[in-house]
């Protein structure tokens, strides 16, 4: 879930809330069922909330998990180039290390 989704899921989310709330305070009904209905409201509403929440989490530690995997093979390679440019580097330097020690003698 982008940044520009969620934000529009909360204000979708919110003006509902605020829509309803006003809604109930101004429908000719007994204070009983009224408290009856907001209260069921803001229970639906908080679990909508914690399921979007929950969704967005497990998206979000899914793509971590991704990058994670993809730093780490990434990571892998760079090394295992490094190591064969090192040998050959190596290699090169005890070839003319040879070289000198022949041009002394």
């Amino acid at each position: 879930m982008d940044k520009n989704s969620g934000n529009v899921l909360l204000a979708l989310l919110t003006g509902a809330a605020i829509g309803f709330g006003v809604g109930v305070l101004y429908a000719p009904e007994e204070g009983k069922k009224t408290r009856k209905k907001i209260k069921r409201n803001v229970e639906k509403t908080s679990h909508d909330i914690t399921d979007r929440l929950s969704k967005a989490q497990k998206e979000l530690t899914k793509t971590a998990t991704k990058k994670r995997d993809r730093f780490e093979r990434n990571l892998d390679k760079a090394i295992s180039n490094m190591s064969y440019k090192a040998d050959d580097i190596i290699a090169t330097l005890e070839t003319k290390l040879e070289e000198l020690k022949k041009q002394k003698a």
